[in-house]
């Protein structure tokens, strides 16, 4: 799956990455500024999280929503899911701009989609909105378990992240015990904040950092964990690196101070440029678990309350990520080819196979 970059043209953007569709969300009464991106519907209806992020512009926006769409596509269909791959994107602080007339409008937009996009929630956004946005449309998932839905994925998607770092650590040291294993969390978010839970009951050493000062200092009081600096994460030593809030944390200046075994974490397109950087962890000798495969907890839990929510069946799933892990290591050094190229030649099989079950109609 090559990393998007800015182009001038957004049809040239849409020719050569294959997505299918570009939607511009635009409504002066709410303020809303938001762009639904659907990428592929050949294994089923596009499904992606709604992200509220302050980007600088437009053409940033348009570049994350891209890559967020496109790796959905790869993430659902490495995970065994009959769901295509979208994303939407909303301009603005989450904590400042958004309101219930917003998320409603928006729900609008989605729903003169008639189905072929389903959101979930994502970075900015809540059960709450999900609630907002169900005012208006069917298609959303992640609604509170109070009204049947399947709530907050954030558990969900940590213990995916949890058992896909197991899978990693097998791969690397022969077992796949967390004890007593170094593990840097950066950015402890819902997801981040459950992911540190799990490890530190296992009797992992965290450490945790956030660009918020006060959930370090509360997230590392209540778990155990040791507070870090944002600005010197990339100068300590650890087992695992777990980049869990925002992508492209993983470049060429970061990968020359890492100091660590194997990077596992739940933020999505987490390598800056998919080739050049694949390529730089494997000559460094780190093993890079790819971020669509074992963060696909969350959309596993969409997934599951689309298909009748089931809070046992979607944990089933989510367990799965260990042996799809493992499958994309084990591909990896069997063609000599970086974790992130062996996860798209698995991804990219299943979807050419379901295109040729779908012609038969």
């Amino acid at each position: 799956m090559p990393s998007i970059q800015p182009r001038n043209s957004i049809f040239e953007q849409l020719d050569t990455y294959g997505h299918k569709k570009i939607v511009f969300c635009n409504d002066p009464d709410t303020s809303l500024k938001g762009i639904i991106a659907i990428h592929d519907t050949t294994l089923g209806p596009a499904m992606g999280g709604t992200r509220m992020w302050n980007y600088k512009n437009e053409q940033d926006a348009l570049e994350d929503v891209l890559r967020l769409s496109k790796a959905m596509t790869y993430k659902c269909a490495i995970a065994g899911l009959n769901m295509g791959g979208g994303y939407s994107v909303i301009m603005g602080d989450s904590r400042q701009d958004k309101t219930e007339a917003l998320m409603r409008k928006f729900g609008r937009f989605i729903k003169n989609l008639n189905g072929e996009f389903v959101t979930s929630e994502d970075v900015g956004t809540n059960p709450r909105d999900m609630e907002y946005i169900r005012m208006e449309t069917e298609h959303v998932t992640g609604i509170p378990e109070s009204l049947g839905g399947s709530g907050d994925p954030a558990p969900v998607a940590a213990k995916g992240v949890f058992m896909g770092m197991k899978a990693a650590i097998k791969e690397l040291y022969g077992n796949d015990n967390v004890a007593g294993r170094s593990v840097i969390v950066q950015g402890i978010g819902h997801v981040g904040e459950n992911l540190v839970k799990l490890l530190r009951d296992e009797n992992a050493k965290v450490y945790v950092s956030d660009i918020n000062d006060d959930r370090v200092r509360q997230v590392s009081k209540k778990y155990g964990a040791e507070a870090v600096s944002n600005n010197s994460i990339f100068d300590l030593s650890a087992d695992i690196y777990a980049p869990c809030a925002m992508g492209a944390t993983i470049n060429t200046q970061t990968i020359a101070k890492l100091k660590c075994g194997i990077i596992a974490g739940s933020a999505n397109n987490q390598l800056q440029n998919e080739t050049e950087h694949g390529k730089m962890l494997v000559e460094k000798g780190i093993l890079f678990a790819p971020d669509y495969v074992i963060n696909a907890g969350g959309i596993i839990s969409g997934y599951s309350e689309l298909m009748g929510y089931n809070k046992k069946r979607a944990l089933q799933l989510t367990e799965n990520i260990y042996e799809a892990t493992r499958n994309v290591l084990k591909l990896s050094k069997a063609e000599n080819i970086s974790t992130i190229d062996a996860a798209n030649k698995i991804a990219e099989k299943r979807i050419s196979d379901i295109k040729k079950v779908k012609s038969t109609y």
